[in-house]
């Protein structure tokens, strides 16, 4: 499994009013107010669908983890499908299943989908299922937990796969610029003054690089600035984004982009990662799902965590979920929770997740041989691991939150292209945003 939160977020408005409508419905299951799985008997013959959302070849482990389950528990069948050709369109099939009663079991989603599902009244209340001590809900990431609770203290799913950003940079690139590596204790005043220095347009590299194209992939980039400097997203349901701390954030970026033009702004989020892989991009900000294309490569890099203000190096995390939906039928749900235990469990999880280069997603995997070999096949896998203790909030799960980051998005393109200030472009984003998020 290979994520980039790169989501196409123009979808938010549409999927957004289908998930609702489909909540509307009086005769749909719903979460709230009852324990999807009372009542279940773990003997019960049943047979459960597991929509993947992944590629071809994760969707071919997909099926021998849901052989190996069955194996084991001979009474339940896991049938599984990828769901959609792309993961990104997942959130639109799930909501046209809504309507039509035509859903899964569980199903992958990203943690920007979160609020939306959460809304939809389709999910289960896992609330008291992973507060069993046997679940072991402590071992996952803060991030990871708080983005599968909804706004009421729901939780609809259980983290998939774990994540954060930290600043990778190529080592080739910095020698030949004769500057020290970064570390761990660097300042975003540091980080601007290397990739100016980094910078040759006649040769066609840029010092850092940033995504322009108004996806999640630009918004979610600004919120480790945007908390290191004393900020928030939101303030209740209200957009709060657009403080004095969101102007500074963008402010920073702003400068490398326009004032010192030492940044790659990439149209297409597709770009930068090859760019960096190749010696054209000294330094970027990204995640642990660079770190198989570059052990193919022959890049020379480096990883550390990002730059921090005042020493608060906070990161942000993109936390995944396997959500678990409501059929009114106790048996399916409960051997849906079943699964999912097994499947992100210590052992299970340390053999395919860690197998594809993903972050272990409990911390009591370090201690499993599969820990070992990943660090070494992986040797800058443990830095990612250790940020983690940096993700300190999480993206809020409101309703809404889609449309926001579009909006944000395109505040972020406009400064870094020099058609608009911070101050206006985030106080733009936050009107667009509020009749959204205060209507749900």
């Amino acid at each position: 499994m290979r994520y980039s939160p790169r989501l196409l977020a123009g979808l938010a408005t549409t999927v957004a009013a289908a998930l609702a409508l489909s909540a509307c419905s009086g005769s749909s299951p719903s979460s709230s107010g009852k324990d999807a799985a009372k009542g279940y008997d773990p003997k019960a013959t049943v047979e459960i669908t597991w929509w993947t959302g992944q590629t071809t070849e994760a969707e071919q482990k997909a099926e021998q983890l849901a052989a190996e389950y069955h194996q084991l528990h001979p009474n339940v069948t896991v049938k599984t499908s990828a769901g959609a050709t792309v993961t990104d369109d997942l959130l639109t099939k799930l909501s046209a299943g809504f309507t039509s009663g035509n859903y899964p079991d569980i199903s992958y989603a990203f943690g920007s989908w979160a609020g939306e599902l959460a809304e939809s009244g389709r999910t289960q209340d896992l609330r008291d299922f992973v507060k069993e001590s046997s679940f072991g809900w402590d071992e996952f990431p803060a991030a990871a937990r708080e983005t599968a609770t909804a706004t009421d203290g729901t939780v609809i799913g259980v983290p998939a796969l774990v994540d954060n950003l930290a600043l990778l940079y190529n080592k080739t690139l910095f020698d030949a610029a004769k500057l020290p590596y970064p570390t761990d204790d660097w300042t975003w005043e540091q980080y601007r003054a290397a990739a100016k220095k980094l910078n040759d347009p006649a040769k066609s590299i840029y010092g850092t690089a940033y995504s322009v194209s108004g996806s999640e992939d630009t918004t979610w980039h600004l919120w480790p600035l945007l908390w290191q400097n004393g900020g928030k997203i939101l303030d209740g349901k209200k957009p709060a984004f657009n403080s004095d701390a969101g102007v500074k954030a963008l402010e920073t970026l702003r400068a490398m982009a326009v004032d010192d033009k030492s940044m790659y702004l990439d149209q297409t989020d597709e770009k930068y990662s090859p760019l960096f892989r190749s010696g054209r991009i000294g330094m970027i900000m990204s995640g642990p799902w660079e770190l198989l294309e570059l052990a193919s490569s022959k890049t020379k890099y480096g990883v550390t965590q990002l730059p921090g203000t005042d020493g608060d190096h906070q990161t942000v995390s993109g936390p995944d979920l396997w959500v678990l939906y409501n059929h009114d039928d106790a048996n399916r749900a409960g051997a849906s929770r079943d699964f999912v235990k097994w499947l992100t469990s210590k052992e299970t999880d340390a053999k395919w997740n860690l197998a594809i280069g993903n972050l272990p997603l409990r911390t009591t995997e370090k201690d499993t041989p599969e820990y070992a070999n990943y660090a070494k096949q992986y040797p800058a896998g443990p830095t990612f691991v250790d940020n983690l203790a940096n993700a300190k909030q999480a993206r809020p799960t409101v309703s809404g939150y889609e449309e926001m980051s579009r909006n944000v998005g395109d505040a972020i393109a406009k400064v870094l292209q020099g058609k608009a200030k911070p101050k206006e472009a985030l106080d733009e984003a936050a009107e667009k945003s509020a009749g959204v998020l205060e209507d749900n």
